[in-house]
């Protein structure tokens, strides 16, 4: 009877504890900071213990998949990456139009949502970049890398400093963007086969989380939400068009023009230059 009763009170215990710990995450929802860092726990343990990330494609067979999809190396490329998701797309052209073509996990990155501001901070940025063969390094002690070209011509214009923003393979970071090695292979043959064939630049657009309303309304209160919203409308400009679009930088802000019909491949670099009114849309 007193057995029972020990573990009947045992029970309710461990109920009213995971009843405390419910209403707590409620209440208190985990901040984009520890979750952030949960994912960055779990995918380096993963990677450590020769694990594969969840949503790697099928590295081995890059030439069936570029058939599957109509696509051929050489197409020229486009990238964006979504840091809260962990996720970077790459797009190929076809037809006219860029279509995803594969979604790779990112192994790592440093700081937390929003820009970087300097050197040092150890803060992966967010904002409009241009990648050319210049940018490329075989050699990285990261197996290999791209330089996203941080600071460009906003970050500049806003007093940003940092040097060495890379893309590169490895699962750590002090700023950069860690792939993987098998992943940043995979990317470095797409990169050079569409450089060598005449893109001689490509877009990348980095992102703090998925460009939805909901998920900007549910930061309503950060600092960084009227750069996040500048950002928005250069994904939704490509969202609408699945074309890079041009992009320039006008008093401190990034603003989208109207593409030109002869250049659709992201290959405009960006540059600080105010178009006269009705020429060009200011980020809203």
């Amino acid at each position: 009877m007193r057995w029972s009763l020990l573990k009947g009170l045992a029970a309710l215990a461990l109920g009213a504890a995971f009843f405390a710990t419910v209403l707590t995450q409620a209440l208190h929802p985990p901040t984009d900071d520890t979750l952030i860092e949960r994912e960055r726990v779990t995918r380096f343990r993963t990677v450590a213990r020769g694990g594969v990330l969840a949503g790697t494609p099928d590295l081995a067979n890059l030439p069936q998949r570029l058939a599957d999809n109509g696509l051929a190396l050489g197409a020229p490329i486009f990238m964006r990456i979504f840091k809260r998701e962990f996720e970077l797309e790459l797009w190929m052209k076809r037809d006219g139009r860029f279509h995803r073509f594969a979604t790779y996990p990112i192994c790592r990155y440093s700081g937390g949502l929003g820009p970087k501001l300097r050197e040092g901070d150890k803060q992966a940025p967010e904002g409009f970049y241009t990648i050319g063969a210049k940018q490329l390094n075989p050699n990285s002690n990261w197996h290999r890398a791209f330089n996203l070209g941080y600071p460009n011509a906003h970050d500049s214009a806003l007093g940003r400093t940092g040097s060495f923003v890379m893309i590169h393979g490895g699962c750590s970071s002090v700023g950069c963007y860690a792939m993987t090695d098998a992943v940043v292979d995979e990317l470095w043959q797409l990169v050079t086969a569409s450089l060598a064939a005449g893109q001689p630049r490509f877009q990348l657009q980095v992102f703090p989380f998925r460009m939805t309303e909901a998920n900007l309304e549910a930061r309503a209160d950060h600092a960084i939400l009227p750069f996040w919203r500048d950002l928005k409308a250069g994904h939704d400009a490509f969202d609408a068009t699945l074309l890079p679009p041009r992009i320039q930088v006008c008093n401190g802000r990034y603003v989208v023009t109207s593409i030109a019909s002869d250049v659709t491949d992201g290959r405009t670099e960006i540059v600080r230059k105010c178009e006269p009114p009705g020429r060009a849309a200011a980020l809203r």
